[in-house]
């Protein structure tokens, strides 16, 4: 991987890991300071690298500079000199020497600390994301922007508010325990899945998949499952139902970009291993008596690496879905119902299911209209079509609801 590559590359993976085990050491008040460090260290890569080329390592010699630096900043600062130095000097032992551990195992334990504490119930969901992105996944602010629909300027003060509000409320670096770690973790929860569906439905950057996204939710989960405290069955479900999202990838585009619905995707493009993957988790989510919208989420998702069209497997989607909406009634959810509707029951019965749902500015709910009307009222079909275009946001639903216009 040339340098121009490799920074970028590298800023993605390592920076969030500096930033964690940094907050870890010195105290998630002083988070700004963290993530000055981390950058400094990468202008310092590039500074080096550009003309003495790429180190052996170039991890091991981030972490180094991180250190480095880490140490600088400690012994010029006055806060730090008077304040953290002795708080460290009393929490370390006298036989070792305080330091930034950099091991594997110190980064996933920072990590897995400061996803709980960015998913403080004090700061409202849409900042949860951001600093997600920003300090666990190392976008930058431009990247959060285009997620987002925004501009820099409105992340910039999101995430400022956000860590202004969690250095109010003295959040730590702690993992909550009792019946605090569970409603933290529905909320660690929550803040994945949207970040996964930001993903992979996402209309940033007139795109429909963002594949990084979706990866930087999936390598997030992982770190739940691989803690004991946190290895419950809805982060497993949760877990199964990306799995099985993230392995028909392949078969969503074809080589022009442009998206390819379930029914005409070529099953030979799914990814087997991730299915079998989900599989196995969606089984290690059902220990318990607990029934969770993950469980049924990702039972749905199952369901549909089966490709064959056979009345069992859409009455089970139902019956599904039925669960879904009595636990956790969303109206993309009673949507999607309404299509699993059409092939159980058939399409006089979806259209009347349909129609009350009164989605009136939502294109997917006029493309599914257009569809149910299709082989028996063309003309109502083109003008559902019609209604789906003015809403649709991205090109490559235009694409497919224009294509859909243009075959009646």
């Amino acid at each position: 991987m040339e340098q121009k590559e490799l920074i970028p590359h590298l800023f993605r993976t390592e920076f969030s890991k500096i930033v964690a085990v940094l907050c870890k050491w010195i105290g998630f008040e002083h988070i700004d300071i963290a993530e000055d460090i981390a950058s400094d260290t990468f202008l310092s890569a590039f500074e080096n690298w550009t003309y003495k080329g790429v180190p052996e390592n170039p991890t091991a010699w981030l972490y180094t500079v991180a250190k480095n630096k880490a140490k600088n900043h400690l012994t010029r600062n006055k806060l730090f000199t008077n304040k953290i130095i002795a708080e460290l000097k009393a929490t370390t032992p006298a036989s070792e020497e305080f330091e930034l551990d950099m091991s594997e195992e110190n980064i996933k334990d920072g990590q897995l600390r400061m996803l709980f504490a960015i998913c403080h119930p004090s700061i409202p969901q849409e900042a949860q994301i951001g600093l997600a992105l920003r300090i666990l996944c190392g976008f930058d602010i431009d990247e959060i922007a285009n997620a987002f629909l925004t501009n820099k300027e409105t992340i910039n003060k999101r995430l400022s508010r956000a860590k202004e509000k969690l250095r109010a409320e003295k959040v730590e670096l702690t993992y909550p325990t009792g019946g605090e770690m569970l409603n933290r973790l529905q909320t660690v929860l929550t803040t994945l899945y949207l970040l996964f569906n930001e993903g992979y439905y996402s209309e940033s950057n007139d795109a429909v998949v963002r594949e990084e996204l979706c990866n930087e939710a999936m390598r997030l989960l992982e770190l739940l499952m691989n803690n004991k405290e946190t290895d419950m069955p809805m982060v497993n479900a949760l877990y199964a139902l990306m799995c099985f999202h993230v392995s028909r990838f392949a078969a969503r585009k074809n080589s022009t970009g442009e998206i390819i619905l379930y029914d005409e995707q070529d099953e030979t493009l799914w990814n087997t291993e991730l299915i079998t993957k989900g599989a196995f988790h969606l089984n290690k989510a059902a220990q318990g008596n607990q029934v969770s919208k993950y469980h049924l989420e990702a039972s749905i998702a199952y369901w549909h690496t089966i490709k064959t069209n056979s009345k069992e497997k859409w009455e089970n989607i139902l019956h599904l879905y039925n669960h879904l909406l009595q636990l956790s009634y969303s109206p993309i959810a009673a949507l999607n119902r309404t299509y699993a509707l059409a092939k159980a029951r058939g399409n006089e019965t979806a259209i009347t299911e349909a129609e009350k749902l009164q989605l009136n500015t939502n294109h997917y709910y006029y493309t599914l209209l257009g569809e149910l009307y299709k082989e028996t009222d063309s003309s109502k079909a083109k003008q559902h079509f019609e209604k789906a275009l003015s809403f649709a946001k991205t090109s490559a639903d235009k694409q497919i609801i224009q294509k859909k216009i243009d075959s009646l």
